[in-house]
């Protein structure tokens, strides 16, 4: 069998870039590859509105069901790709069927990063990555009293959040000196820490994990000083591994994820990469080769592919945008505060709304906007601009942003 595009993953990104072909016109055949036995649905609510119950399954869904279908859009479901031949221009499947493409997608993502200590395997750790993730950690919420949570990225706060909110006792451990640490600045960080702790979060930064303790399933974590918190459920959220083996196998370049061009392409001919496992050069980034993992930047990245494909190459140079919510905080970010020299802080933080502004050399690079909307949706022309404002005005709550003199 042989399709003209051929999308592994059926993630987001995988999702996006099959509908965007269709909606440019694309009459090609087109085979969407997933691993899950779900069609496409939204990840990011499994760790806010879908634990909370406050989002049903089917409002997840990226379309509905039969979508796929009345586009001719050919859905694999519960298939793994686990080879490619550039040569034959042809996949593997785990079953041993192989399927020949024109252009291949991969859009895979990655898959939680696990713990390395003894015990990660017991029954009731969990990452949150799938339905089946989410599923399983609300199958066994009627037997936990405390919860421990390993990680103070996005995923662990957010976790900690909902389970604070389903009446939960909740220890959050984050090994670095403060949470957020490599994605905000320090004002941010203690602002997120002094919130979940006045949530009623046991929240412990600086400290490691020696072990998951327990008879078959979790009892305990033991720390790196000895102590042990008892618990019933332990989340892990430390970061995921771009599932890219099998094009790394294939001749692909890459490491941390797979190396694409500003039209999405791997060094394969014919192959594109995007969403979280494509490792992309970022002008946000002065440069830098990084990988985003966002919504954003996965449908940006399957527009880009999906343009190139049928003819019409556009550059990937879309601006980082990113979201969370932890109780009744939204928390917006424009931009990539890496390397920051400076952060402004615009507002009382005590008031639960206001932004940190990011400067690199004098140029605004990145904001931080929580229960700020204005702030937010402003600073975003003034990240493009790479706007150079005094920081004083930048401070100046009192004032638009848009107004702000440039200097």
């Amino acid at each position: 069998m042989k399709y003209d595009v051929v999308i592994v993953g059926a993630g987001q990104g995988g999702a996006y870039a099959a509908i965007q072909l269709r909606q440019l016109g694309f009459a090609g055949s087109i085979a969407l590859i997933g691993r899950e036995a779900e069609p496409p649905y939204e990840r990011p609510p499994l760790s806010k509105e879908y634990m909370l119950g406050d989002k049903a399954w089917e409002r997840l869904l990226i379309r509905p069901a039969d979508f796929w279908a009345g586009k001719d859009i050919d859905l694999l479901l519960e298939t793994e790709v686990t080879a490619l031949s550039p040569e034959a221009q042809t996949v593997t499947l785990r079953d041993g069927r192989a399927i020949g493409y024109g252009d291949l997608i991969w859009a895979t993502g990655g898959d939680p990063r696990r713990l390395s200590c003894p015990g990660a395997e017991l029954a009731g750790v969990h990452g949150v990555r799938t339905r089946a993730d989410a599923d399983a950690i609300l199958s066994e919420l009627g037997h936990v009293t405390r919860a421990v949570i390993i990680g103070g990225g996005y995923i662990g706060l957010e976790a900690a959040a909902v389970l604070r909110k389903l009446g939960k006792e909740v220890t959050l451990l984050e090994v670095l000196p403060r949470v957020l640490a490599r994605v905000a600045g320090e004002e941010l960080s203690a602002f997120y820490e002094a919130e979940h702790r006045a949530h009623g979060v046991d929240l412990r930064t600086g400290i490691g994990v020696e072990a998951i303790e327990g008879e078959g399933r979790v009892a305990g974590v033991r720390l790196a000083d000895g102590s042990v918190i008892e618990c019933q459920l332990v989340i892990v959220g430390i970061g995921i591994v771009p599932a890219v083996g099998p094009l790394l196998r294939a001749g692909a370049a890459g490491g941390n994820g797979v190396d694409v061009d500003e039209f999405c392409r791997t060094n394969l001919p014919h192959v594109y990469a995007i969403g979280d496992c494509a490792a992309h050069s970022s002008k946000f980034a002065d440069g830098a080769v990084i990988r985003l993992e966002s919504v954003q930047n996965a449908n940006d990245q399957a527009s880009c592919a999906a343009k190139a494909i049928v003819g019409d190459p556009q550059a990937y140079g879309a601006t980082p945008w990113f979201w969370s919510n932890q109780y009744d905080l939204k928390l917006q970010t424009v931009g990539l505060s890496t390397g920051h020299d400076t952060a402004v802080l615009r507002g009382d933080p005590a008031a639960r709304s206001f932004s940190v502004l990011y400067l690199k050399g004098g140029k605004l690079i990145a904001c931080d906007a929580v229960n700020m909307i204005k702030d937010y949706v402003q600073a975003r022309k003034l990240v493009e601009e790479s706007a150079v404002i005094a920081p004083d005005d930048l401070a100046d709550a009192s004032r638009p942003l848009k107004e702000l003199d440039r200097l």
